[in-house]
């Protein structure tokens, strides 16, 4: 007898993000990519002249990060309620008076600042973050340079009034400073989840700005009358549109991990492996750019090099491309505010992760496979082009292997034990996985 699925495949489990959240901070983007592109007009209709035509600077990269996270922030409050949830640790009605809250404040500020601190020492040791070895780090380094003074003041005020209405205060940052004071209570391993936390914020953050502007640059100055000639033209700008917006999502992750949002980390990745298959990812880390063990690029050229005498192939090719990358974008803009890798921050059962536990591992890999088409290299090299692919092959492992180590991690959760096994019965792309593995399995065993 077939077991009964019944009640799995009726019950999907909420997430812990709603389809408007992301879809505002959407909204918010485009908005601030239209002003952007007609900075010059918008001023010269207030009498305002000698404004760029454009904002196409660094710093409007972060107005438009700003543009993004107000409309979220927003929904996340005003319509979803978040703060209201008991999973914030925040109870509203308790109002702990002033004087006692300022006794846990005081510990936490310490261990808050301390933090910062140690994060201000690794910026300043490595000399990666102040130079364009990796990515734009100089610029991220200067955003951090002028944030810290306003982040030391306001955190006094923030931290004696959440104070007061949490219902446990003694937080990681808490733990940590009670541990550098002498003080008694505190716990060894709510000290590791915090730095682990913060280790991520600190690593992940400087890579996010620091791309941030490019992107933004780029999709701005778009000629649109000139990219319609061309579907390489075309596809190009269409997938830097949906990097712009997965970096500007991704970037304010790092950024408002807090309570009353209900996007603080529940906890960050503790097994070391999940840190090292995802570090090898990024810079300084990364081991798959020009050059390193896992190049895959080796006497490559990009996919319109092979198809350009084939218009109608070239139209095709490229919008599954854009495809591909529209769905990695859409994968990280229902986060909303809640992107960040090693972390559980909530789980999320809507938009593409009804399909598959990892949209965007999926659909990231078949984007380089056939963007890339290591298959084929100049010159006719039968040896690079295996090399390439087997190279491409460890990369899309390693992506797995990542995809374990988060599954492992977030399976201490019994909402994703049971979103998971929800999916394994209705996610079409999981159960093309698991029935392609049972296949395998079967034909193993029946050749034994």
């Amino acid at each position: 007898m077939k077991p009964d699925h019944t009640f799995i495949a009726a019950t999907r489990p909420a997430s812990a993000v709603s389809h408007g959240v992301g879809w505002a901070g959407l909204a918010g983007l485009i908005i601030a990519i239209i002003m952007a592109r007609n900075c010059g007009a918008i001023f010269a209709t207030f009498g305002i002249t000698g404004v760029p035509e454009r904002a196409d600077g660094a710093y409007s990269a972060l107005v438009s990060l700003a543009c993004v996270s107000l409309p979220m922030i927003l929904w996340s409050i005003c319509v979803d309620k978040v703060h209201l949830r008991a999973s914030t640790g925040i109870n509203w009605s308790l109002k702990r008076p002033l004087a006692q809250a300022i006794q846990y404040s005081a510990i936490k500020i310490t261990g808050l600042w301390l933090t910062w601190g140690l994060i201000a020492l690794c910026y300043a040791t490595f000399r990666f973050f102040w130079t364009n070895q990796f990515a734009n780090f100089p610029y991220s380094m200067q955003i951090m340079q002028a944030a810290i003074i306003p982040l030391v003041l306001l955190s006094i005020p923030y931290v004696i009034w959440i104070d007061r209405y949490l219902i446990d205060p003694r937080d990681g940052s808490w733990h940590f400073g009670a541990m550098i004071a002498g003080r008694v209570g505190w716990d060894k391993a709510e000290v590791a989840h915090h730095l682990r936390a913060w280790a991520v914020k600190a690593l992940f953050l400087a890579f996010m700005l620091s791309i941030t502007p490019g992107g933004f640059a780029q999709v701005v100055n778009v000629n649109f009358a000139e990219i319609l000639r061309n579907p390489v033209w075309l596809a190009n700008a269409l997938i830097g549109a949906m990097f712009l917006i997965d970096v500007q999502f991704a970037t304010l992750g790092y950024m408002l991990t807090f309570k009353p949002l209900d996007a603080h980390i529940r906890t960050a990745q503790p097994m070391i492996a999940g840190w090292v298959a995802a570090l090898i990812c990024y810079p300084p880390f990364i081991q798959m750019n020009n050059g390193g063990p896992l190049d895959y690029h080796v006497n490559t050229r990009d996919w319109h090099y092979w198809i350009e005498s084939y218009p109608v192939l070239l139209w095709i090719w490229g919008g599954i491309l854009v495809a591909l990358t529209a769905y990695y974008a859409w994968a990280t803009m229902v986060f909303g505010i809640r992107f960040s890798n090693l972390t559980h921050r909530g789980i999320l059962t809507h938009g593409p992760f009804r399909w598959t536990k990892h949209p965007a591992y999926l659909s990231k890999n078949i984007f380089w496979w056939l963007s890339t088409m290591p298959f084929f290299v100049i010159g006719g090299n039968t040896t690079d082009a295996i090399r390439n692919c087997l190279i491409l092959c460890c990369v899309s492992g390693i992506y797995y292997w990542r995809a374990k180590t988060e599954e492992a991690h977030l399976g201490a959760d019994q909402l994703y034990k049971d979103y998971a096994a929800w999916m394994q019965y209705n996610a079409p792309v999981t159960r093309f996985f698991s029935g392609v593995k049972q296949a395998i399995a079967r034909r193993f065993l029946a050749s034994q």
